[in-house]
């Protein structure tokens, strides 16, 4: 099928479950409350791109590009980042779901490490996310809820949870160190030792 390479375009209220969007390179496009739901985006180029309220859940991002790409308002349910195209990737969610979405690559033992430095999660609800053996360097995680979120092995040094809550990090399953943490979450540092903690005093 013919590559195509489409600039400046906003595309709007567009079912892409009956029209499948066409495999290229989309370069400073928006996404208005587009249907994208099970839509195979495999091997497409997303370069400074803003998805405003689009449905995402359970698309294809098998060797996706997203470099500089805004998400906000979208519901974007069982997704594997960890099989996009790591050059150049740099996203940020503002106000989205993220649930039982993953972050930690594919079950392929030679793929090393993924990394999603600084990347910015803002108001979103993250429940049930696999970070495992990510890169969360310098990552802010801003009022998310991240209920039964799994932080196993992540490098989360200088990340930032201070507005964040229901998160369980171990200390010794992951490199924390310069990471920032409310007085109210470091409750959440402590869950595996089943203790109860008085913020009062």
């Amino acid at each position: 099928m013919k590559q195509v390479f489409i600039e400046e375009k906003t595309f709007d209220r567009i079912d892409f479950t009956q029209n499948p969007l066409i495999k290229g390179e989309y370069e400073y496009c928006n996404f208005v409350n587009c249907n994208f739901l099970e839509s195979d985006l495999s091997g497409i180029k997303f370069l400074e791109c803003e998805f405003l309220g689009c449905n995402l859940s359970l698309v294809d991002l098998g060797r996706t590009s997203l470099k500089e790409i805004k998400f906000k308002d979208c519901k974007m349910l069982g997704l594997n980042f960890g099989d996009c195209n790591e050059f150049g990737f740099v996203v940020s969610f503002d106000t989205c779901i993220l649930n039982h979405s993953s972050f930690s690559g594919t079950a392929d033992p030679i793929k090393k490490r993924v990394k999603f430095k600084q990347t910015v999660f803002k108001n979103s609800q993250l429940h049930e996310v696999n970070f495992t053996e990510c890169d969360l360097s310098s990552s802010v995680f801003d009022l998310c809820d991240l209920t039964r979120t799994i932080f196993e092995y992540t490098i989360l040094e200088k990340a930032d949870f201070r507005n964040s809550f229901n998160y369980s990090i171990d200390p010794e399953l992951n490199r924390i160190k310069k990471a920032k943490f409310s007085r109210s979450g470091v409750a959440g540092l402590l869950d595996k030792y089943d203790i109860e903690i008085d913020l009062t005093n």
